[in-house]
């Protein structure tokens, strides 16, 4: 099978390199999880969004993906929110990791193949430690709270490389924190001594628990193998996390070990790096309060994944935050299921006739699914994709607006009801890698609809009560008062679409 050219920017070479698995036709991806000590923050949606795309379009694109991404359930964060409140350190963070997994799979991404655990993963953490410390590359030191274990990163020649930092420059940074006993201040913690009476594991080294860094190379290698070919991340995690996983893992298993570093941006708030001891701290459940998840997917794929995405925040008097750029990004939401349901009640089952139409709106459904890919494949570029379904959508409600027009001319009329099936097919087909449009649209208006009557605190009784009032004025031809009850139901963010006789309703964001 001949594979399309995928190109991702790799910030191992700083380049747009071709995508060659190691294995032709499969490819392995590794993307970094939460540490499950709080709820997710839109920089994790964000950040895993991103590689939910990855996956999604490399299995358009032919290849058998294995998708992993870990769970950090053992860390000191949580072992301290564990204890202010009193409960056990891996309950707290399986609780949490159900937080998380919820407010993820919200803004459509799909589960991976593989979620491992670091609690699931000592026997493969031990492991490697102990080949780190035959190979040379690692000691064990006694400290008062039991033994450590360090990577020695001098003995890794090439350290640095990722993060295309120098060691001798980054030794002026390093600091030794209070209770390490290193060799060298730039020397990380494999493994970390702990008391007898307190939350551990049995190792060769005595009780203790592991480092972060540590625990990404063992789940990669247990799922993985050795090698793989993609690594994923937020940029935060380029220096120390990712440049330490590549020593430990090169130096255990030789290089390399992926071929590939992909790095989502940052996030910002008000053109801020988004941070609690800013206090602008945004969790995905602020936002999902107030837009659907679908939206803020989509305002995700707004910008390209290794920029920054800002959020402009309004605070109303109210206490409320308005997210403006998701609004928007949710009527752009609504406007594309508005059109899958205009193209449904224009087609014409799964006629071809279309097929011979020379028009150009033809020659775009023909075309869109492709350009989308496209796009995917030059690292990833959604704000071209999505601006390609942006003109397939109005294309697509022109094709179901001539219908209507073309009563006179039953053969054109076929014509353009094929067309309108398979505009919302080329719409399917396109949305699919972007992990958009995965509700029935009946889906889509409830949830929608739920929510913004509840933030309008709404009554659906007393609108269907004044829909009435209107149908009753218009019939008495009081046209006057059908407009003004039309006008204040508008004030209060209710739509009203008059269509075949009957008139339905709808509440705007």
């Amino acid at each position: 099978m001949a594979y399309s050219t995928i190109r991702l920017y790799n910030t191992l070479t700083q380049s747009l390199d071709e995508f060659e698995p190691l294995v032709a036709g499969k490819a392995s991806i590794y993307v970094c999880g939460s540490t499950t000590q709080d709820v997710a923050h839109a920089g994790h949606a964000r950040t895993y969004t991103t590689f939910d795309v990855l996956s999604r379009h490399l299995r358009a694109r032919g290849y058998q993906v294995t998708y992993v991404r870990n769970v950090t359930d053992v860390d000191d964060k949580i072992l301290a929110r564990a204890k202010a409140l009193g409960e056990d350190p891996l309950a707290f963070s399986a609780r949490m990791a159900k937080t998380h997994d919820e407010d993820i799979r919200a803004v459509g991404n799909a589960r991976p193949e593989h979620e491992p655990k670091v609690s699931e993963s000592i026997s493969e953490i031990v492991a490697i430690v102990e080949t780190l410390i035959a190979k040379g590359h690692a000691y064990a030191v006694n400290t008062d709270k039991g033994t450590d274990v360090y990577f020695a990163v001098r003995s890794f020649a090439s350290y640095g490389k990722l993060s295309h930092r120098n060691v001798d420059d980054l030794l002026s940074g390093a600091r030794i924190e209070v209770g390490e006993i290193k060799r060298d201040p730039l020397d990380f913690a494999l493994w970390k001594g702990s008391p007898e009476d307190t939350w551990g594991w049995p190792s060769p080294w005595g009780r203790g628990r592991p480092g972060w860094h540590i625990e990404c190379s063992a789940m990669a290698k247990k799922f993985l193998g050795d090698h793989f070919d993609i690594h994923c991340g937020g940029m935060d995690l380029i220096f120390p996390h990712h440049e330490n996983e590549i020593a430990q893992s090169e130096a255990a298993f030789g290089p390399p070990f992926a071929r590939y570093w992909l790095h989502a941006g940052f996030l910002n708030i008000d053109s801020e790096k988004m941070s609690k001891s800013l206090g602008n701290f945004v969790t995905v459940r602020d936002v999902l309060a107030r837009n659907d998840a679908e939206a803020l997917r989509y305002f995700f794929l707004g910008a390209h994944y290794r920029g920054p995405v800002s959020f402009d925040l309004e605070k109303l008097a109210d206490g409320r935050v308005v997210f403006g750029s998701v609004d928007e990004a949710e009527r752009r939401i609504d406007y594309l299921y508005g059109t899958r349901e205009a193209l449904t009640a224009a087609a014409l089952g799964d006629s071809e006739a279309w097929a011979d139409d020379k028009a150009a709106h033809a020659k775009l459904v023909r075309e869109a699914p492709e350009r989308v890919l496209d796009a995917l494949d030059k690292d990833l570029n959604t704000p071209v994709a999505l601006s390609v379904i942006a003109e397939l959508a109005k294309a697509g409600n022109e094709i179901a607006l001539s219908v209507g027009k073309l009563k006179k001319d039953p053969a054109a009329q076929a014509r353009a009801r094929g067309l309108a099936g398979a505009a919302r097919s080329s719409l399917a087909a396109c949305c699919k890698p972007l992990g958009l449009m995965q509700a029935s649209s009946d889906e889509y208006a409830k949830r929608t609809r739920d929510r913004r009557m509840k933030i309008r605190g709404l009554d659906a009784i007393a609108i269907d009560a004044k829909v009435k009032e209107r149908e009753s004025a218009r019939a008495s031809k009081d046209f006057a008062r059908g407009d003004a009850i039309r006008a204040e139901l508008a004030q209060m963010g209710v739509e009203l679409l008059d269509a075949g006789g009957a008139t339905s309703w709808k509440v705007t964001i």
